[in-house]
């Protein structure tokens, strides 16, 4: 999963990025609020952590503006306001859900999971393709029933893959989903990552679809 979070605690903000990354996600990290209107609007994330406090731009109006540009991305609101009425006016912008602090860490992960999921069209946590199994809220794959060992690259491209299993996913958007924002890609990487994966859980169940990217193939 690739995670905006957006979030001016100097203290907090990278507390979060370094547990969600440790959960093989890649987090940018964001304290402003129009930046953070401005990267939602125009970058690919799979959810957004959204604090309501910001500078610039509060965290209602951030919402606002990517709700009125027509991004879909699933959004938790994580927030000291835990009035009825600040709850009211975050779902009234369009969160997804709402965390107050202070939280456990491994409650956000789980339900940043459970968002992603539902986003992605699955009621049910644990998916299949054949062999392979990905229980979502756990964040864990096994092969022919054994727990597979892969790197965050590696978790982050097949949990792609396997959430929108016999879907093409376009090579430019696994990249943008795949690494964080500052990071310098190598333009092989992608390829490089595939291979691994390819060796571990059977070349045929990933396919290349020439000149548009890859699909988890899955027996009917």
């Amino acid at each position: 999963m690739r995670i905006l979070l957006v979030e001016d605690d100097r203290d907090l903000g990278p507390a979060i990025a370094r547990a969600l990354r440790a959960e093989n996600c890649a987090v940018d990290l964001i304290a402003d609020g129009i930046d953070a209107a401005h990267l939602g609007e125009t970058e690919s994330y799979d959810a957004a952590v959204l604090d309501l406090g910001l500078p610039g731009q509060d965290g209602v109006g951030v919402l606002k503006a990517w709700r009125d540009a027509g991004r879909t991305l699933p959004v938790l609101i994580l927030t000291a306001r835990d009035a009825w009425s600040d709850k009211v006016q975050g779902f009234k912008a369009g969160a997804d859900d709402y965390l107050v602090k202070p939280f456990r860490v491994e409650e956000l992960v789980m339900r940043l999971r459970a968002l992603v999921r539902r986003a992605a069209g699955h009621a049910a946590p644990r998916l299949t393709c054949g062999a392979l199994s990905f229980d979502s809220q756990l964040g864990q794959f096994e092969l022919d029933g054994l727990p597979l060992k892969l790197t965050a690259f590696e978790w982050r491209v097949l949990s792609q893959l396997m959430l929108r299993k016999g879907a093409v996913i376009e090579r430019l958007e696994l990249l943008e989903r795949v690494y964080e924002g500052d990071a310098d890609v190598d333009s092989n990487s992608l390829e490089v990552i595939v291979g691994r994966l390819r060796k571990k859980v059977g070349a045929e169940l990933i396919e290349t679809v020439r000149g548009r990217g890859y699909r988890l193939a899955c027996a009917a």
